[in-house]
């Protein structure tokens, strides 16, 4: 898993595919997966201002990831 590698491996993911715009979080531990109950990637986790988690396991489009943001912002 990319997130479990290590973070110079991950840079270079990162830049060759141009994944650059948001945060990518080395997780060498498995603790963070563990804690979100993420099983596979890529995923993604929202937490709202109420502290509410929304999981999802899986891409997400650009249309799909803007509305989500949009339900954060609400």
């Amino acid at each position: 898993m990319a997130g479990q590698a290590d973070p110079a491996e991950m840079r270079v993911f990162v830049d060759t595919y141009g994944l650059r715009g948001f945060e990518h979080i080395a997780d060498p531990g498995s603790g963070i997966w563990r804690a979100f109950q993420i099983t596979a990637q890529p995923s993604f986790v929202f937490i709202d201002d109420d502290g509410e988690i929304r999981r999802h396991i899986g891409s997400l489009s650009l249309e799909e990831l803007s509305a989500e943001l949009d339900l954060l912002d609400a």
